[in-house]
């Protein structure tokens, strides 16, 4: 069989599952870890013969992803934030919602170097690397209760050659010192169960039910605890930043404004959601 008409058949394979753009960057990803292959590299050899070992590889691939596997966790790999890290069953993968935020954080701390960063529930490091890479000389801490979420971080920290210190606790229970930190930065669970149903299976049934889904009585009870940690740990002249449910963006930034929050502001992500909340201490 040659890689044309592999191409077909996986296409034929995945339509339905995914939309045609979508379908087209997860081949090229499928390829990209079984051969790697550039998409110039696809082009070019389309017309030639497949080795049986790379067509049952990539077969055993589509398969999983029709059971709904998402495709990072077959390659082991996720991009976020020009990066390729790691990732696993157990950590969350990488948003491009989440991208934003770091731009945010970034975008504000432009000019300013040596800040102190919290990264309250980690996952795969995603946020802590990120910030860690691109602002300038910062100490960047995170944070997460599980174990493997704080061992992958430390793998993408080493594979970008960034040091961050980790503290494997819940945040429920951790104790925070008081005024070390310029930015404190969360993307906590924050879906509703009642809004399990209209997920997509590749979320609901293969990432973390614990780093997804909220408690229905208060769904922003982890906003309540970031706070909680922000008003102690952050100096006086720092910010938190939490990525949000556009259902329930009111009402956090109703709730840090209760809590005497300044500058409490909510930020649109590029899908026109509510998807973000930066508050000041003073």
């Amino acid at each position: 069989m040659t890689v044309r008409e592999e191409l077909l058949e996986v296409r034929t394979r995945l339509e339905g599952i995914f939309d045609r753009r979508e379908r087209e960057a997860v081949i090229l990803l499928i390829f990209s870890h079984v051969k790697g292959w550039s998409r110039v590299d696809l082009i070019i050899n389309e017309g030639k013969e497949l080795s049986d070992f790379a067509k049952r590889e990539i077969d055993g691939i589509v398969d999983r992803l029709i059971l709904g596997e998402p495709i990072q966790y077959i390659t082991g790999n996720a991009r976020f934030y020009g990066m390729d890290l790691k990732v696993r069953p157990g950590v969350l993968i990488p948003r491009p919602e989440t991208e934003e935020l770091v731009d945010w954080i970034c975008d504000d701390a432009a000019g300013k170097s040596d800040l102190s960063v919290l990264d309250i529930g980690t996952g795969s490091g995603c946020i802590a690397v990120a910030l860690a890479k691109h602002l300038s000389f910062p100490s960047v801490t995170a944070l997460d209760f599980s174990q493997i979420a704080i061992e992958q971080t430390k793998e993408n920290a080493d594979l970008q050659k960034v040091k961050i210190r980790l503290i494997e606790a819940d945040m429920y229970n951790w104790d925070s010192p008081s005024e070390s930190f310029d930015i404190v930065v969360s993307n906590p669970p924050y879906i509703a169960p009642d809004e399990k149903s209209d997920m997509e299976v590749r979320v609901k049934d293969f990432e973390p039910e614990e780093a997804l889904f909220v408690d229905e009585k208060d769904p922003i009870k982890p906003y309540k605890r970031i706070e909680e940690i922000a008003s102690k740990a952050l100096k006086p002249s720092g910010s938190v930043y939490v990525e949000l449910n556009p259902r329930f963006a009111e009402d956090v930034k109703a709730y840090y404004e209760s809590k005497g929050w300044q500058d409490v502001v909510l930020r649109l992500d590029s899908y026109g959601k509510k998807r973000m909340l930066k508050a000041s201490k003073e």
